[in-house]
């Protein structure tokens, strides 16, 4: 008799060089067949691991799209010589000229290769023209693809999607993806043509939702599993300038995955208040349209990147570092994490609860 096979959503937490780990994991992850991915979502460099994790599902890669995954960041380290050099320059440069003040440089007065090397990267990895075909074909069952995004202007959050809704809506192209990276003092504002014909600006998606989660319960997972880069807590006072820093930077990327988490926290206690499988409610967005949905509760697990297990101190100078062996360390590092947890997960009991996310705010707190 066959067993169900729980239903699982992917959240991957922005954090540049960083989500190598999360790339590391995802190839673990997706190799467990006792699992059905049906939903990824992330912003910056972990909407592109999102990216490439659904792509290759849909393209039927199953438990080889890790594969697919390792090969992008192999290409994203700066293994050419000259390459190499100036990655190691850029990054000395920004620690040693952040402990003063010095004149800042728009984007906008150098040239825009590194978007360039960026957008080459993901569209090798990644054929765009071909996605529609690929769609076609996996049909309703295709996954959820959620990057998150934040237009310059209206300063309203921007969630693109790939999703079946009675047909396919496909918004996640090489434009978006780069407007979920654009980090506003090393990019440019990136472009993207809406589908009423309007082109739209757009910066990271690190200033909005850090990863998008609250839509992920469309797809209808019993369990979100959030790979985060930034650490939750730190065990010592930041004192110095860079540490400061540092711990302003993880605080400000981990607010808005609180907040999101939050939002199914809430779904959860509404559900389990009314004694029902799941509950429809009515929401209404920004330009005031409403929209039925129906939801259940979902068990949130946490998947944290831990520097000194990994053996590296991180900054976020180092969100930059595309040193191949850094690479290699954080991909190797979300490997091993990602083996213990599903490990945990099968074990049960006291193993998982040390995964399980609570809400521990005030609000939250049981």
């Amino acid at each position: 008799m066959p067993t169900h096979r729980p239903r699982v959503a992917v959240a991957c937490q922005g954090g540049g060089s960083h989500t190598a780990f999360s790339a590391g994991a995802l190839k673990r992850l997706l190799a467990a067949d006792q699992y059905e991915f049906v939903a990824f979502s992330g912003t910056s460099g972990g909407a592109i691991d999102a990216l490439l994790a659904w792509y290759g599902l849909v393209a039927g890669e199953g438990p080889r799209t890790g594969e697919r995954l390792e090969a992008f960041w192999e290409a994203m380290a700066a293994t050419a010589p000259a390459d190499y050099l100036f990655n190691q320059w850029a990054i000395a440069a920004h620690r040693a000229l952040s402990p003063v003040v010095a004149p800042e440089v728009s984007p906008y007065l150098y040239p825009t290769w590194a978007r360039d090397q960026l957008r080459a990267a993901v569209e090798h990895h990644v054929d765009f023209a071909g996605i529609p075909q690929l769609v076609r074909g996996a049909g309703p069952s295709m996954p959820l693809l959620l990057v998150g995004a934040v237009d310059v202007l209206s300063g309203r959050f921007k969630v693109f999607r790939n999703a079946w809704e009675g047909q396919p809506v496909l918004e996640v192209t090489a434009d978006a993806v780069l407007a979920s990276a654009a980090i506003p003092t090393l990019f440019r504002a990136a472009r993207v043509t809406g589908p009423d014909g309007q082109e739209r600006l757009y910066w990271d998606g690190l200033f909005s939702q850090n990863p998008p989660v609250r839509d992920l319960p469309d797809a209808q997972p019993d369990q979100i599993w959030v790979l985060q880069i930034n650490p939750t807590e730190r065990r010592a006072e930041p004192t110095e300038m860079g540490d400061i820093r540092d711990r302003r930077n993880e605080l400000a990327g981990n607010l808005s995955l609180r907040q999101e988490l939050h939002f199914i926290e809430k779904i959860n206690k509404i559900v389990r208040g009314r004694r029902a499988p799941s509950v429809e409610l009515v929401e209404v967005d920004a330009e005031g349209v409403e929209t039925r949905r129906t939801y259940r509760e979902i068990t949130v697990f946490r998947i944290e990147l831990d520097e000194a297990d990994l053996g590296l101190e991180l900054d976020t100078e180092s969100k930059l570092n595309r040193d191949p062996a850094f690479i290699r360390r954080l991909f190797a590092g979300g490997e091993r994490h990602a083996d213990r947890f599903l490990a945990a997960l099968a074990a049960g009991g006291e193993a998982a609860d040390r995964y399980r996310w609570r809400d521990r705010s005030p609000a939250g707190v049981r």
